[in-house]
């Protein structure tokens, strides 16, 4: 199975929240009040009821002016993925397409993947005491549709495919609009599965890292030292064995001892 990747060009993006609705209307979240904050960014953030949120802004056009620029925010599917790396009860974990699923039944709400994230994307749900994040549809995905947010989209801004598509597309783009535009996603935590064609550096992005990692703290448990804890503990065993091939079992029963004693009297 090829890997896939969710392609979203933000220089086509109109912010018209179609996709945020369609990711609402298939995996049937409900809606919460809101209020105005003097945006017309709505939610404020990703909620356990919202997995995916257009983000406004406003930033300066450079002739003392304003323009708008668009971020469409939710799961980046790292292929090296920290939150699949410190989950314990295998919740999260990686589908076929190389997206990050999540499998509530299973998970524990133990917040370990929302303190590792990169991108701060998973979040918790006080009433089912679960965490909640895009799943890149992958119910739809292993029936060969195309995610909710990509089928709803107007403009063009979303795209899904193969990865090496995708990839080809979207450096194609950037060569078109010139300036600042860049590709961003491709070349951090082993590659995300959803690549974002930018007009703007990412710096400028609200909530958008310029060099996302997976924490060191992360890398230095799950890759360095519980490996080496699981050879110890294997040495131990190994060792145990051998002990037992060359001086059998213990003898705690103490009638051997009784035995000579009873003989000599």
């Amino acid at each position: 199975m090829s890997e896939k990747v969710k392609l979203y060009d933000a220089t086509k993006c109109t912010a018209c929240r179609g996709c945020q609705l369609a990711c609402k209307q298939w995996n049937t979240l409900p809606a919460k009040q809101t209020y105005n904050r003097g945006s017309y960014q709505n939610p404020p953030d990703l909620q356990s009821n919202t997995w995916m949120l257009i983000r406004f802004q406003e930033i300066s056009n450079g002739n003392g002016g304003v323009k708008w620029i668009f971020r469409k925010d939710a799961c980046m599917h790292c292929t090296d993925a920290a939150c699949v790396k410190v989950c314990p009860s295998g919740a999260l974990f990686y589908t076929k397409f190389g997206t990050v699923g999540l499998d509530a039944e299973k998970c524990i709400g133990c917040k370990e993947c929302m303190s590792s994230c990169p991108f701060e994307v998973p979040r918790y749900d006080k009433e089912t005491d679960k965490i909640a994040k895009c799943d890149m549809c992958f119910s739809r995905l292993d029936n060969d549709l195309i995610p909710a947010c990509v089928k709803a989209c107007p403009t063009g801004a979303l795209q899904f495919g193969d990865k090496d598509e995708m990839l080809k597309i979207a450096y194609k783009r950037v060569d078109e609009l010139g300036g600042t535009a860049n590709v961003y996603g491709d070349k951090f935590v082993g590659g995300t599965h959803m690549i974002y064609v930018l007009p703007e550096k990412p710096g400028i992005y609200d909530r958008l890292p310029e060099k996302p990692a997976v924490p060191l703290t992360v890398i230095a448990w799950k890759d360095w030292l519980k490996p080496l804890s699981l050879l110890a503990a294997g040495g131990v065993i190994v060792g145990s064995f051998f002990h037992y091939l060359i001086h059998g079992p213990k003898d705690t029963s103490g009638g051997g001892d009784q035995a000579s004693q009873g003989g000599g009297e």
